[in-house]
């Protein structure tokens, strides 16, 4: 069947496609992206707007990376798919080698999942068989952070119920108890004391609960979803300490913060903490392939074996470790030394934070914040969680004015490419403020 003309490819969208998070009796027509480049896409006019969020947070090196598109084509000449149950490859034993020699600690062994929502689920599944293989059967509870957000599926649903997006389906979701999340930005002189109300609050939680408690999971540093809200290193330190000491097993999803978004890359080497279970999906393969994995301690995993199939993990993916996914996702980690992206995004940074001020000063900005490659911001005296007014007004004169800044209800962040040059940054912020100036 051949590809349809560009002119009809709306009106085949608008028949057949349901797009994700999308009200479509009132939402406004998608754009036609035809192709992409660097850290802009192009629309089927041939106009650029800057991928300013990197698709969703994944495009770590820019979009269609040389490097990367030669390893897919090369891989996918000798073999694009093979079932992982009793069969293994060169490119996941060499990435599942690569990511453990990277991530601190005994993080050594690797489960691979399609998504992030799958990589905490298997997380979840794996801390709750884990101390049931241990014969602790009462440790059946999850703790989370208020806000977060780890993913769409069942479990992960539950973990997330306090970011407002799930509230239909509670009635669905497993036991999980929420904890206060101290947030902070440039210029809060009361986060410390912030922070000693939220570890408070947890301190009597886990006095009540812990003795049921299977797992914490949280977002260290930021918590994506909610907004780009940014913690400091060694709230999310005390907290996994005390959830340690607790007897719970730590849950990292860093699903988000992975791959250099923060500075480092990872979240958990700015936090001096290893967590038990780490999870990682988004900037893995560079968005060029969907794909997660879940990386547990030693420990955890010797907890699975024994002569008996009950005490192993019962789960898996018909993708499992694709072939191609698993090449590109460890070329995009060679890249990362090959093209010393993390002084990349250390310059990002700087260029970032020269913003702050400015936004501090702005009337329509409040609560300013930098972090790795992440600018971001709330609107002033805007309401809302995931769609306001604000936030879609503003979407829309970005989008028209070639700049791809999708606002998260009154938070409006960046998230570039690492790639980003320092002219398209500098059009960025101009867009950025005069977008705020039009509001």
């Amino acid at each position: 069947m051949k590809g349809s003309p560009l002119s009809s490819i709306l009106d085949i969208d608008k028949r057949h496609i349901w797009h994700p998070y999308t009200q479509h009796a009132s939402e406004r027509d998608p754009l036609v992206i035809t192709r992409a480049k660097g850290a802009s896409l192009f629309d089927e006019s041939g106009n650029e707007i800057l991928d300013l969020i990197s698709s969703w947070w994944t495009c770590i090196h820019g979009h269609a990376h040389p490097a990367l598109i030669k390893t897919l084509s090369q891989q996918a000449e000798s073999l694009e798919h093979v079932m992982f149950a009793g069969f293994t490859h060169p490119p996941a034993a060499n990435l599942s080698k690569a990511l453990t020699d990277v991530l601190p600690g005994d993080l050594n062994r690797v489960f691979f999942s399609d998504n992030g929502s799958s990589a905490v689920e298997v997380a979840l599944k794996l801390a709750y068989q884990y101390h049931r293989n241990e014969g602790n059967t009462a440790r059946k509870e999850f703790f989370a952070f208020e806000g977060g957000y780890h993913g769409d599926t069942l479990g992960a649903m539950s973990l997330g119920r306090g970011s407002d997006f799930f509230t239909l389906f509670q009635e669905l979701m497993c036991s999980v108890h929420p904890i206060p999340y101290a947030h902070t930005w440039e210029g809060d002189n009361s986060i410390a004391s912030r922070e000693d109300e939220a570890l408070k609050a947890f301190s009597s939680l886990l006095n009540q609960k812990s003795e049921k408690g299977a797992a914490i999971i949280l977002e260290p540093l930021m918590q994506g979803a909610s907004g780009c809200r940014f913690a400091r290193p060694e709230f999310v330190r005390r907290v996994s300490q005390m959830a340690r000491e607790a007897g719970l097993l730590v849950i990292y999803d860093e699903v988000a913060t992975g791959f250099g978004r923060t500075g480092t890359l990872f979240a958990c080497e700015q936090v001096g903490f290893i967590p038990d279970i780490i999870c990682l999906s988004k900037g893995l393969t560079a968005g060029v392939l969907p794909m997660a994995v879940t990386v547990v301690r030693d420990e955890i995993f010797d907890a699975f074996l024994s002569e008996s199939f009950d005490t192993a993990l019962a789960h898996g993916h018909t993708f499992t470790a694709n072939p191609l996914a698993c090449a590109v996702a460890l070329k995009s980690l060679e890249l990362f030394e090959e093209e010393e992206t993390l002084e990349r995004v250390a310059h990002i940074e700087a260029r970032n934070r020269a913003q702050l001020a400015r936004l501090q000063k702005h009337p329509k900005a409040e609560h300013p914040r930098a972090m790795g490659a992440m600018l971001a911001f709330e609107l002033a005296g805007s309401k809302g969680h995931y769609k306001t007014q604000d936030g879609e007004r503003l979407r829309d004169w970005y989008l028209k004015n070639g700049l791809n800044i999708r606002p998260l209800g009154p938070s409006v962040y960046l998230m570039p490419p690492y790639c980003i040059t320092d002219d398209e940054l500098t059009r960025a912020y101009d867009g950025l403020f005069e977008g705020l100036d039009r509001l």
